[in-house]
């Protein structure tokens, strides 16, 4: 039996790489782990190759700015902006309905 839906939002982050990526796998593992400590998180989908698209889960919009203003966030946005991207778009969404579908 499923439980109530509650609303929650979602951040998209969609990306293009430069080639440069020394230290990128080790921050995004890094800010995966901290992104789960922070309260309000919810979750997290990730998918890369020519670009790459990374969903995190969150319940309250607070939650969000809060995240964005961590001191580690923070230094990983800079460096992504110096060092690791050619370009990216961040979307803020609220998600008023999901369903999903599994074979059996």
């Amino acid at each position: 039996m499923k439980t109530e839906f509650k609303p929650y939002y979602a951040v998209i982050f969609t990306s293009t790489q430069n080639k440069n990526l020394d230290g990128y796998s080790e921050m995004s593992e890094k800010m995966e782990t901290l992104a789960k400590q922070q309260n309000g998180f919810l979750g997290m989908d990730s998918a890369r190759n020519t670009v790459g698209i990374t969903v995190s889960y969150w319940d309250t919009l607070e939650a969000i700015k809060n995240w964005k203003q961590q001191s580690d966030h923070l230094q990983a946005q800079l460096k992504g902006r110096q060092d690791w991207y050619s370009w990216y778009n961040v979307k803020i969404c609220k998600v008023e309905r999901e369903y999903d579908f599994k074979a059996t």
